[in-house]
């Protein structure tokens, strides 16, 4: 069973999240969206939100699980026992950190990493961005996934 982990804070999950996770499906039997919860970092929305709503968006697609952790992601993925991680890449900047966690991950674990371009117009789409605008109220509803 080809199993893959797709992580981040998603806080808020965007469209462009769920681009990587559309895109992404088809390549693994298994996608397991981990939601990672850090201490020291302060979030707009409770972890537990944030896993509802994602399980909410997938309810209806049974080789997709919304999971917390709280460990290093490559911890999580041999829990999991994933063989890739999934990530997204919009920028240069992006791709040269994906490109040195990718290399850990190898080394560490074994385990590959499947990048996915973000799709044109998605390049400036980002959860920090979103954050900004709602702190000065502005709606973002338009770069959220339906659901």
């Amino acid at each position: 069973m080809r199993t893959a982990i797709f992580t981040g804070s998603f806080d808020p999950f965007t469209i462009g999240h769920a681009s990587i996770v559309r895109r992404a499906l088809p390549l693994f039997d298994r996608l397991i969206i981990g939601i990672g919860h850090n201490e020291r970092k302060q979030y707009l929305q409770p972890l537990e939100e944030r896993c509802q709503h994602i399980a909410d968006l997938y309810k209806s697609e049974p080789r997709i699980e919304v999971k917390t952790f709280s460990d290093m992601a490559v911890q999580f993925a041999r829990r999991e026992g994933a063989q890739f991680f999934v990530r997204g890449v919009r920028s240069v900047q992006d791709f040269e950190f994906e490109r040195q966690q990718s290399d850990f991950n190898r080394r560490i674990a074994g385990i590959e990493t499947v990048i996915f371009f973000a799709e044109p117009g998605m390049e400036s789409i980002s959860s920090s961005g979103l954050r900004e605008l709602i702190h000065f109220g502005y709606p973002v509803d338009e770069f959220l996934p339906k659901g």
